[in-house]
């Protein structure tokens, strides 16, 4: 059923809806410096950046692009209604009837995506079954049990494949040490045959307590770590309920990623605080929540 208003559902959707062709055509429409209609800048003020943090915005050839992600990464009314919503309020009321058809498809989408991943996948009924099945009474994990509680872990592991000699590391630290805490590394425990992203979204929604993200170039070029990361943020804008715990363990040539650079990182490369790393890592995660 259509929503009688528009506009209403959508101060309800995220804004990691959007992808990255509207972000960057909204770039091209605010980077530039007008001196009629109102650029970046206004827009940056209008979602509550200080002077300082714009002025820092300055120096990056995409203002627009950090602006968005920073502000989706700390705000829990960034929405795409709300950015809707303030695009008028700085009289940018073109940019909203150019990119409305785009949004609007965005928003079709990710409600699509929402929906299949609110699915259970398609299972063959077993004849002498009467007990309806659904993914958590199958089992999703290794040790699962399908008759009992499903399994819960400490932190889910967000890695590329390159990094899964650290992830290994990371377990003989804190798994099989007196910290004893439990991980949840994709490779190891989840069972084969599954959807990927359906699988993965119940992990980090309702299994597990944290999230630890191995930033590394690689890492910035993984579509598997960008989806993680992404929808971890959406279900708590900020990551104030379900911590965000970036790590870095090798140098990087790349940009740290701005949608996680509010967040306290740990970090195995400075020489200076190495050995503290696993004790602030494993007290990191140990946290209640």
């Amino acid at each position: 059923m259509a929503c009688a208003d528009p506009e209403v559902h959508l101060s309800t959707v995220p804004l990691v809806a959007l992808n990255m062709t509207v972000r960057k055509k909204l770039g091209l429409y605010l980077n530039p410096k007008h001196t009629v209609a109102a650029d970046w800048m206004a827009v940056a003020e209008a979602m509550g950046f200080t002077y300082l943090e714009i002025q820092n915005y300055e120096a990056s050839s995409n203002p627009t692009k950090g602006v968005l992600e920073d502000w989706q990464a700390r705000n829990s009314d960034a929405t795409v209604g709300r950015l809707l919503s303030i695009l008028r309020e700085v009289e940018r009321e073109d940019i909203v009837e150019d990119l409305r058809p785009l949004i609007d498809e965005d928003v079709r989408k990710y409600y699509e995506n929402l929906k299949k991943k609110s699915e259970p996948p398609l299972q063959v009924h077993e004849v002498d079954s009467c007990v309806p099945r659904t993914p958590e009474r199958f089992g999703i994990t290794v040790d699962d049990d399908p008759e009992g509680a499903p399994e819960l872990f400490d932190a889910f592991i967000c890695y590329c494949q390159s990094d899964f000699k650290f992830v290994h590391e990371m377990i003989r630290e804190l798994e099989q040490t007196d910290y004893r805490l439990k991980l949840c590394v994709f490779d190891r425990d989840v069972l084969p045959g599954s959807c990927v992203w359906t699988i993965t979204s119940e992990l980090i929604e309702r299994r597990c307590k944290r999230m630890v993200v191995v930033i590394s170039d690689e890492y910035l070029d993984s579509d598997a770590c960008d989806f993680q990361t992404k929808f971890a943020l959406s279900l708590c804008p900020g990551a104030r309920s379900k911590r965000l715990i970036p790590v870095i363990y090798k140098p990087m040539k790349k940009p740290f990623p701005s949608i996680l650079r509010f967040l306290t990182v740990c970090d195995y490369t400075r020489p200076c605080t190495q050995a503290w790393f696993w004790v602030r890592l494993a007290k990191a995660l140990s946290l209640s929540r």
